[in-house]
């Protein structure tokens, strides 16, 4: 990609980022994705720093390539007991069902990285190549200070206001995530109204309207897919779901069985599982969505730590349908392979797009010329 300023800034050769997938992304995935040309990433929003001090270290282990850190940068959730305590015993029955009790209380189980002072502090000390936001974006002092260690920035976006807002913030591109992508949204407020853009068309609105790379993510499974995105005016595009069935990924037999049966089926978006809207698989936990108010469910991610509770209940009776199980409207044509095979197919199903574009257009009957006339 000759024209591609990202690819450069990155270290990379292939427009393609593995997406950071909290519960599924591997140490071993991101090396083997970055070792295969493309951009590994981790998702550490879910854990402390040293823990996430770790899952750098085993993927420096695995590869010198650049890799991603991927950080949740929510609001700090504000506690309501009144409402935490209905949502517990919303939840009792099912609970009682599977021969357990329900947490006496919900808790905080994420925090930050707005407020996590020694994240950022592992993070000048071990300098990963990229840093990526989902949720919003933090302090400009924390910007400021990542820019000064040399790390690219990367940040979600799910309309155009929110990439412009990157932009100002001096992050070096844009995630634009469509409506069509599996796992949390990334918009900045989850309670402001969603303007439920789909990818191609929020890449286009997005590379019209600020001055910044864009990623595409959403719905892409193919090289096809990320030539369009291209094609759209993205400079790289962002796979998650394409991801999860491979070797390195850490989805549990469940998660992956529900991968298998999918068929044609629709996913569904939903904020029942942890506080904020999330696209989920058709299981027991989607079918629940809508039996309950937005009003009525804790915030992010304090209801999150019920959602856990009720699946490891549920599991542990061999119910597998209460699991987190993210994934795109793409997720038909999931392939199971191993992560760097993968990398290399879709790089070989763009290539093969792109030439047959080129073909396509040299021989296409050329209008306007003297022999026209």
């Amino acid at each position: 990609m000759p024209m591609n300023r990202l690819l450069p800034l990155l270290g990379i050769s292939l427009p393609l980022i593995q997406a950071p997938m909290a519960g599924v992304s591997s140490p071993e995935m991101a090396a083997a994705v970055s070792n295969a040309g493309a951009l590994g990433a981790i998702a550490a929003g879910a854990g402390d720093a040293e823990t996430a001090r770790a899952m750098i270290h085993a993927v420096r282990d695995r590869t010198a390539g650049p890799f991603a850190v991927n950080l949740f940068c929510h609001a700090p959730a504000a506690a309501d007991p009144a409402r935490e305590a209905a949502w517990i015993e919303r939840f009792r029955p099912l609970f009682a069902a599977y021969g357990a009790e329900p947490p006496a209380q919900l808790h905080e189980i994420y925090r930050s990285f707005v407020v996590d002072d020694a994240m950022l502090a592992m993070l000048l000390e071990e300098r990963p190549a990229v840093v990526s936001f989902h949720f919003g974006l933090p302090p400009a002092a924390t910007i400021a200070a990542l820019k000064a260690a040399g790390i690219v920035l990367l940040a979600t976006a799910t309309t155009p206001a929110e990439a412009c807002a990157i932009a100002t913030a001096s992050i070096d591109a844009v995630v634009a995530q469509g409506w069509e992508a599996g796992g949390h949204r990334g918009m900045f407020d989850p309670d402001a109204p969603d303007e439920m853009l789909g990818t191609m068309a929020l890449v286009s609105m997005i590379a019209a309207a600020c001055d910044v790379p864009v990623i595409a993510a959403g719905g892409i499974m193919d090289g096809k897919g990320i030539a369009a995105a291209l094609a759209a005016g993205a400079s790289a595009a962002q796979l998650g779901t394409a991801f999860i069935a491979t070797d390195e990924s850490l989805a549990d037999g469940g998660y992956r069985a529900a991968l298998a049966k999918t068929g044609g089926a629709q996913t569904a978006m939903t904020r029942m599982v942890s506080g904020r809207p999330a696209r989920i698989l058709p299981n027991r936990f989607a079918a629940l969505t809508g039996s309950s108010p937005d009003t009525a469910v804790p915030a992010y991610p304090i209801a999150y730590d019920l959602g856990k509770a009720l699946h490891a209940a549920a599991k542990a009776n061999g119910e597998h349908g209460y699991g987190a199980h993210w994934a795109g409207q793409g997720v038909s044509l999931v392939r199971t392979m191993p992560a760097a095979d993968l990398v290399r197919t879709l790089a070989a199903e763009l290539a093969q797009t792109l030439n047959e574009g080129t073909a396509a257009l040299s021989t296409a009957p050329q209008h306007g010329t003297s022999s026209d006339q």
